[in-house]
């Protein structure tokens, strides 16, 4: 809303008081119709200076009609009229405007109903044109808006709405602008604020999203499981070709198994003596060996003799 300024109303209030102080000098000289009459042309002074003065901000442009023709734009500032004669027919704000437009169950290119917000970011250009061309070119962006939007979805999958937005805002502002440049007005930007698709739809979508998940977890399991058997089978033609590797291999893991876990691992006699660990026996003292390694050591007290 435009806020009026207090000059106009300074000016009449100035000119009234110098009318009061002429009119009291004239009712002294010459008596109380000098007095009416002096006062009386002062008011109406006062009354002129009011209405011709007009000031305007730094973000405003007043279109100006001369007994109904345009005369031309003023401010920003200080500016004069002529009263009776000229008239403000609009106050134009060039300043960037932001207004939000929005479609309500419109159909898209695959037939899916969508609720779309959007924000348009514009601005008067030509003062003149978005005043004589248009009746009410902020009620016209709006409509050009909507409209617009309208028919961008329906000539749009919902795939492409949800992940292309930018796209679709770039389109939005190059047809809004095609229609609103004879107005005067230029959109700079427009941003898509929520796309909603219907509950049913979005619970759909977020089973096969959880279903696309799975299955690519599956595959990458079963191409993992596959590249372990190939290592194995490398590792088992490795051993075929070299017993020491094997016989090697073996006693490793009997001795991992042994040291990590508080267990005793049977094995037959004949697996001991094909990794020739030198028997049973051999075996045995090696496992109680590692049992009392694994054991906290602590000092031994003896008393003082």
């Amino acid at each position: 809303m435009r806020q009026a300024s207090g000059v106009p109303a300074t000016l009449f209030f100035l000119t009234s008081a110098l009318g009061a102080g002429a009119a009291y000098l004239a009712y002294a000289g010459s008596g109380v119709t000098a007095a009416i009459w002096v006062e009386g042309l002062f008011l109406l002074g006062a009354v002129l200076v009011g209405t011709a003065t007009k000031i305007a901000s730094q973000w405003e442009r007043a279109v100006v009609l001369r007994l109904g023709r345009f005369q031309g734009l003023k401010g920003p500032g200080l500016f004069l009229i002529i009263p009776i004669v000229d008239a403000i027919a609009y106050w134009i704000d060039i300043r960037v405007i932001t207004s939000s437009f929005k479609a309500e169950k419109t159909l898209t290119k695959d037939t899916v109903p969508v609720d779309v917000d959007a924000v348009l970011f514009w601005k008067v250009v030509d003062p003149q044109k978005a005043a004589l061309d248009v009746e009410d070119y902020g009620n016209a962006i709006s409509w050009a808006s909507q409209t617009a939007l309208r028919d961008v979805i329906g000539k749009t999958m919902l795939a492409d709405m949800l992940e292309g937005r930018e796209k679709i805002s770039r389109e939005l502002g190059r047809i809004i602008d095609e229609r609103s440049q004879p107005w005067g007005v230029n959109v700079i930007s427009v941003e898509l604020k929520d796309v909603l698709i219907p509950a049913s739809l979005e619970d759909a979508m977020s089973m096969q999203a959880q279903a696309e998940r799975e299955r690519q977890a599956r595959i990458i399991l079963g191409d993992s499981e596959r590249q372990v058997a190939e290592k194995f089978k490398e590792a088992a033609s490795t051993y075929a070709d070299d017993p020491t590797a094997f016989h090697l291999r073996a006693m490793n893991m009997l001795y991992e198994g042994l040291k990590q876990n508080s267990t005793i691992v049977v094995v037959p006699s004949t697996a001991v003596e094909t990794m020739n660990l030198g028997g049973l026996a051999g075996t045995t003292a090696l496992a109680l060996q590692l049992a009392k390694a694994r054991e906290p050591k602590s000092a031994v007290v003896r008393p003082a003799a």
